[in-house]
């Protein structure tokens, strides 16, 4: 009997059909190239190549692998992944039946006028139970439906942390070259106007110069000389941020290829917008979580109807501990039917609350591919104006460099004054300053185009 209402159950549960809409991705519409493409898009994109192949910087690559594997963010992440992982387990607990034991121990003493002897008695009792429910309306598929794309959107977010920290420590690994970069010109420019005021204050003992030409070359040389204790007070911060991102101490950061020399593309194949949709973690998280509140409401359905189940037990009970397990044999199986009659409502506006949720997640889902859309086309503008600045910016500390050294000339054969190789020395500093932030932007704008992209900074599978 027990084996049949087993089989009988099975049967009704797998030919029942799962209530509640059917989830399928909403269609959103995509342009066929990003706003601000110079060319036309291709399927071939920036994220095809690894991440560590973009830049080729040994340094860079190492500071981020140690990241993803040991950094605080990864690690919390990761966490959050399993925590879903064990919720997805217990949702898929529903499908099987659950067993369990009890045993028990009862003394006890009847009136005389229901038991003769008057004695006390002892009951001993064992048994495993058995107990199941059919899903014929599908309500544990659907929570089942719903802990999996729960389980699958958080394992998106992991993804999206890891491309965020990638991101940030790659943007603070240029930033910190460009401190560096800085912090040789500040020494450079200082060391200029140091030589610059000991050649002034011969020719002032010789009487060939001023002592207002020597006095402001001595206030230009403390000015800029005065930049350098907080570039490297800039530069220990920058160092401690990475760390911190990196998951260690405070300690110096190993550089790899200097900023002038960092690998830069000219040209940046984007492929195509619709790609997004499967290539950006926080994409396919938000269409994950609008899975889960479509499975959502399927669930809210299924409670408008009855819950079927079946029980059974097989123990024994006896007087006598020795025999508990003999011939006192006790079994029984039984089918159960509970359904809602009058809820005052409750039922229906659960099913309303899963439906605006799911509302909700779908508004949060195109917002999601329109913001990401969005991105690209920021992140592939900036890169392509940057480029244009640190070209403009380049020809002009050459044309500065070259002035420099004409007054240095000029002045030394006396057809000019001091004023003139001031002015083209305070032009060629901020200018070389200039640069090297041009250049630092333009590498962070092909990292935000990458990420942007929903680049490969991570090489894990794209299911879990």
């Amino acid at each position: 009997m027990m084996r049949r209402a087993v089989c009988a159950g099975l049967i009704a549960s797998l030919a029942g059909c799962a209530v509640g809409p059917n989830y399928k991705r909403p269609e959103i519409a995509t342009p066929d190239r990003f706003y601000g493409e110079a060319q036309a898009a291709e399927a071939k994109a920036l994220t095809d190549v690894p991440w560590f192949d973009v830049f080729g910087d040994a340094a860079l690559k190492s500071l981020v692998d140690e990241a993803l594997v040991s950094g605080y963010d990864a690690r919390i992440a990761a966490a959050r992944v399993q925590e879903a992982q064990a919720r997805y387990g217990i949702a898929k607990a529903d499908y099987y039946p659950q067993i369990g034991y009890g045993a028990g121990y009862d003394y006890r003493r009847l009136p005389e006028t229901l038991d003769t002897s008057g004695d006390p008695g002892n009951s001993y009792s064992a048994n495993v139970n058995i107990s199941w429910e059919i899903d014929i309306w599908g309500r544990v598929r659907r929570l089942n439906e719903e802990a999996l794309n729960a389980y699958l959107a958080t394992e998106e977010a992991r993804r999206g942390v890891l491309l965020t920290l990638a991101s940030d420590i790659a943007q603070s690994y240029f930033e910190l070259l460009e401190l560096d970069a800085e912090l040789e010109i500040a020494k450079s420019t200082t060391k200029a106007y140091q030589d610059m005021y000991d050649l002034f204050s011969r020719r002032l003992q010789g009487g060939a110069a001023s002592a207002l030409e020597t006095s402001r070359a001595l206030g230009a040389l403390k000015t800029t000389s005065a930049r350098i204790p907080d570039l490297e007070r800039l530069i220990v911060q920058t160092e401690n941020r990475i760390n911190l991102l990196v998951g260690r101490p405070p300690r110096p950061i190993a550089r790899g290829t200097a900023l002038i020399d960092q690998r830069v593309y000219p040209d940046v194949p984007v492929g195509l917008p619709s790609a997004l949709l499967e290539r950006r973690p926080d994409v396919r998280q938000a269409e994950d979580q609008l899975h889960a509140a479509n499975a959502a409401i399927g669930v809210a359905t299924a409670n408008f109807f009855p819950t079927i189940s079946l029980t059974g037990l097989f123990g024994g009970i006896s007087p006598e501990l020795s025999e508990l397990f003999g011939t006192n044999k006790t079994w029984s199986v039984g089918a159960g039917l509970l359904g809602p009659i009058f809820q005052g409502g409750r039922l229906k506006q659960a099913k309303a609350a899963a439906v605006a949720q799911w509302e909700q997640a779908l508004a949060t889902y195109e917002k999601t591919v329109t913001s990401a859309l969005g991105d690209v086309s920021n992140a592939l503008v900036a890169k392509q104006k940057l480029a244009d600045a640190t070209t403009q910016l380049a020809a002009a500390v050459t044309a500065y460099e070259e002035a420099v050294r004409i007054a240095n000339i000029r002045y030394l054969s006396g057809l000019s004054s001091y004023f003139e190789v001031v002015d083209a020395q305070q032009q060629l500093f901020p200018a070389q300053n200039d640069l090297a932030r041009a250049r630092r932007d333009e590498l962070s704008a092909i990292v935000s185009l990458y990420k942007a992209l929903g680049g490969g900074w991570q090489q894990a599978p794209s299911t879990p």
